[in-house]
This record gives C-alpha cells, structure tokens and sequence, in this order.
C-alpha cells in the first residue's frame, strides 16, 4: 500500500508542470548576479558539453546544468532576431529595443513594432537595473567581460545610446556612472581624462596590469587588457591575462564587501565573436571558460545564501549543429568520430591565423600539425596561398586569385579560412555567420527556490529581476526622476544650449535663473553651479544628450540649486 501511495505521489508530480513564481512572490534578494554568454545557442552549451565529456570523462555535466531551468524569447522591438544592444538593454530596462540602441527607448516603426510604442519617448535613456540598485538601495556595482569595455553589454548595463558605436558618449557615461568594480577589455579606450576621474575618487587604476590587479586591496577598481578585446581563452597567455573565471571572484571578493549588497553583470563576450566566424573551437571553449565562471558565482550564492544568480544568453548565433550533410553517416558517427578531430585543435582559428602569419611559409605543416593536429593537402595549402591576409604566402598579392582553389575553404581572410580548413575536418554545420532568433536557454539559483521556471520573454525576465532586487514597477519611476528632459525640467528657466567647439564634441546646457546659473556637460555627472562654475555639483546619475531631439536627459533635482 505504501508502495502504491509512493508511487501516485510520483506520479503526479511528474505529471504536473512546474510553475514559474508570480511576481509578488519573488523572495527579495541582496546580490544579484547576471551572467550572460554573448550568442550562445543551446546547440553550443550541447557541443561544449560532448566535448567537455570527451576530453575528461569524469565531467560528463556543465557546472550550469543543475540550474537549467527554462528559455527565454529574446528580440528587439521591431525585429524578432535582435543584437546585443537592445536585447541586453531589454534586460535591464523592462524594454525592447532597436538594432544598435543601448538602453534607450526606441522610435515606433508601426506596425512592425512588437509591442506597441509612444512616440513620446522616442530615444528617452531608460534606467538599468544596476543604475537602479544603485541609486535606490546604495548597492555596489560591477562589470566583467572579456570584449572592450564600451561594448554592447556591458554597456547596456551603465550608458545610453543610440548608437552603441559612439564608444566616446559611452566610455565616458560608464566611468562617471560610479561603478565600483570593472575588469576586461580596452585599455586604448579609457580616455586620460576619464582615467584622472577614477584615480581622483579613489580607484585602483590598472591597464594590462594582473599583478597590481592581483594585489589591490580597496574594493573601487578599473583593471583593463589588451587595446580592445581580451584574447580567447584557448590563445590567452596565463601570466598576462586573467581568466573570466578569475575575474569574476576577484568581482564578487569585492563586491560583497558592501553591506547593502551588489549587482555584477558577467559576459562571455567573445562565444558571440568566435560564433560569427564560424570557428567551433573557439565557441566550444570561450563557453566553457564562462561557465568556470558560471561555477564561481554559484558557489558563492549557495554559501551566501543572500544572492540571485541568473545565466541567460543575450541571442542566438550562428546556427550551429552537431550534424550537417557535409558529413556523410553523421547519424551513426562515433564519439571518436565527432569530438576526435576538435579536441586536438590547441589554438582558435584567430590564433592559428596569428602564428601563421608570424612565420614563414615553410613552417605551414608544422603550426596546423602543432595547433591542429593534422597536415593540409596540396589543394588546401594552394588555397591558403591565395588567400589575400595571409602576409608569408609564397605566392605574390598581384598573383593571387580564387581560380584554381578549394570553394568550400577559399577565403580572403585568413581566419576565415582557417574556421572553414577545421570545420571542415568535423560533422558540425553552420547556417549563418550572424546572429539567430531562436530562444536561449536560462539556468537561475535563488536561495529561496523562487525561479523563473518554463519559457519568459525577455521582458518577463527583466520583471522578474527588478522583483527580486525590490524594484517591481520602480524602473519607470527611476527613468522619470533621473532622466527627464531638460525643457520639462527647467520650464519657466532660461536655456541655452551651447555648441561644442569640435563638432566631435557634444553641446553644453546653460540654465539661468536670476543670478544663479547651471553649466551641464553630458555623458557625466559633473554639473557646474555659478556664473563661473565655482561649485561642482556631483550627481549619482549621469546626464544624456540626444542630438536627434536635442534634448538633455537629466535629473529634476537639479532645479533645486536656483532656487
């Protein structure tokens, strides 16, 4: 009886779906920790598993895979394949977003708008998540990533544009936006005046610097590498660059040194940039190197027991497969078969292409038998000879032509071809080289169980985060208090605004009343008081300037000083 009893029960809980919590019941948290794997398709995390599983066969499982628990439909607000920018964006806004547009609110394209729009609010900066725990709760905040650090996501999280090219409006606004913690890409980025701004507030100030990352003890730190992006974790040299995984602990050890708790956002950027070139090693362990750091943050929510942990992709790329008709009897191949070949490429395709062109032409067989585990035959060699930025190729640039090659592996990019010379070797497929719009997978720890369980949109997950930080329905709040434009703002005052003197530059804001007067220069916090600018105001927000509504965005407080 008791067997039979035992059995129902299982019964029905395997027949009953779990549901995901409502939003009035989300347990608040004091940490939350976002880590996103830039263009991760599921079809990757399953590669990297197999592959993880072949190298070491104790490691059949991912550190992320007891925390799976649904998808997530990501798309921006006029498309249903979206980029980082307004997908990320969507995350920490509540908001979908157009192509290119950092937490802003789009202009409507009608009826090709997913959501309805108000053309009102047509390029408004929206208040993040972060900006959000930070003005609200005196949260600390921080950023990991290994592409540049006015790179989509990781700008999505502190900035707002437009246009996420205009790394100058965006550099500037993540380093006057006061975040206490910053490690990745872009040293050539950081301009001298921003970098004088940190080390005057107190940072710890490092540039292609791991020992004087390594020993800063105060817990406001900038430590940045390379000119731009970080190397692939499979190129990276240990004793120059740090891990993703190293990263983020040294993130969190800060962090949480704060008593109101933190917000850190995590970003395997470069799975997305080894997915547009269709280089499968460099996909398989720039994931695995993220999910090393997927592992660090769990183990410090469980033992914390105060922090949230969400791991959800930004988009799709690439439309990668374990299969493909290029590969004949695929379906009955081997795991020696799929995974023998990959597992002894020891370079990505970028660092292949780097070796080969630092060497001579001779060295060719030795490289791809070091890095690759096999030789070229004499049709592949003549292809890679008439590739035009292969710099030691013995055949002369005015000489080279695509007659003569192998189609499926000719390239005039020499990284290209060397993506496509591996690929070929394997049983995986690629259908594109740009990004894909099924949905992502979405792993979470929550330490009291209140997940977001079965398939959210990107919209829901952001409602579900701001719920968990106790910010349910306070983000819109936010963006009006702290980004409201400057004629709705100043009305009754006397405005001006005043043109940069390099049309690079942006204009200046000049607000009188009477005697007393405000000089406000966007993309900081910085705001002048005084005919003079004798006092320096500093705002906990930064202030936006749209050139496509010439419009101020920027914090109704600041009437305050002409009263």
């Amino acid at each position: 009886m008791n067997k039979r009893i035992l059995l129902s029960c299982l019964l029905v809980f395997i027949l009953i779906p779990a549901k995901s919590v409502e939003l009035s019941e989300v347990k608040p948290v004091k940490n939350l920790i976002v880590m996103i794997p830039d263009g991760t398709s599921l079809a990757t995390v399953s590669i990297a598993r197999w592959y993880q599983w072949y190298l070491d066969p104790a490691r059949p499982k991912l550190n992320i895979d007891a925390y799976l628990c649904g998808t997530v439909q990501t798309f921006s607000s006029n498309a249903p394949i979206g980029d980082s920018a307004p997908t990320t964006s969507c995350y920490m806004t509540g908001y979908p977003s157009r192509a290119g547009y950092v937490s802003t609110y789009p202009p409507s394209a009608g009826n090709d708008d997913i959501y309805p729009l108000d053309p009102a609010k047509a390029y408004q900066p929206l208040t993040t998540l972060l900006e959000a725990a930070k003005l609200t709760q005196r949260k600390a905040t921080g950023l990991v990533f290994t592409c540049e650090f006015p790179h989509a996501t990781p700008a999505d999280c502190s900035s707002h544009s437009y246009d996420r090219g205009r790394y100058d409006w965006i550099s500037s606004q993540m380093v006057h936006n006061d975040l206490d913690v910053v490690i990745g890409g872009g040293v050539s980025l950081l301009s001298e005046t921003d970098e004088a701004y940190l080390k005057a507030n107190g940072y710890g100030v490092y540039k292609n610097d791991m020992a004087g990352m390594r020993a800063e003890r105060s817990n406001r730190m900038w430590a940045l590498y390379n000119e731009k992006d970080m190397t692939y974790d499979l190129d990276r040299d240990a004793s120059k660059e740090p891990s993703i995984e190293e990263m983020t602990r040294t993130a969190i050890e800060k962090l949480s040194k704060n008593e109101t708790g933190f917000f850190l956002m995590v970003e395997g950027s470069k799975v997305d940039w080894a997915a547009h070139a269709n280089d499968p090693v460099g996909m398989i362990t720039e994931f695995l190197a993220f999910d090393r750091a997927c592992r660090a943050a769990l183990e410090f929510a469980e033992k914390d027991g105060e922090t949230l942990v969400v791991i959800v992709p930004d988009h799709g790329n690439s439309g990668i497969s374990l299969g493909s008709r290029n590969c004949r009897s695929y379906g009955t191949a081997t795991k020696d078969d799929l995974f023998g070949t990959i597992s002894q490429v020891k370079r990505t395709a970028e660092g292949i292409a780097a070796r080969l062109n630092a060497s001579p032409s001779s060295a060719v067989q030795q490289i791809f038998r070091e890095d690759a585990g096999f030789e070229l035959a004499p049709e592949e060699l003549n292809t890679l000879y008439q590739c035009r930025s292969y710099e030691n190729s013995p055949v002369p640039k005015n000489e080279r032509s695509d007659k003569d090659v192998l189609p499926s592996l000719y390239s005039s990019s020499l990284n290209d071809f060397v993506a496509k010379l591996i690929t070929s070797k394997t049983c995986f497929g690629f259908t594109t080289g740009g990004h894909t719009g099924e949905e992502v997978f979405l792993a979470a720890y929550h330490p009291a169980g209140s997940l977001p369980i079965g398939m959210n949109t990107n919209v829901e997950l952001n409602r579900y985060m701001a719920a968990a930080l106790g910010l349910n329905g306070r983000l819109d709040e936010l963006t009006a208090e702290y980004f409201a434009p400057h004629a709705q703002v100043f009305d009754g005052y006397t405005c001006r605004i005043v043109p940069p003197a390099d049309k690079k530059d942006s204009p200046t804001l000049v607000v009188k009343n009477g005697k007393k007067q405000l000089t406000i220069t966007p993309n900081t916090n910085i705001v002048k008081a005084g005919n003079k600018g004798q006092e320096e105001i500093r705002l906990r927000s930064v202030v936006i300037y749209v050139d496509k509504n010439e419009t101020f965005y920027l914090p109704k407080s600041l009437t305050e000083y002409l009263k």
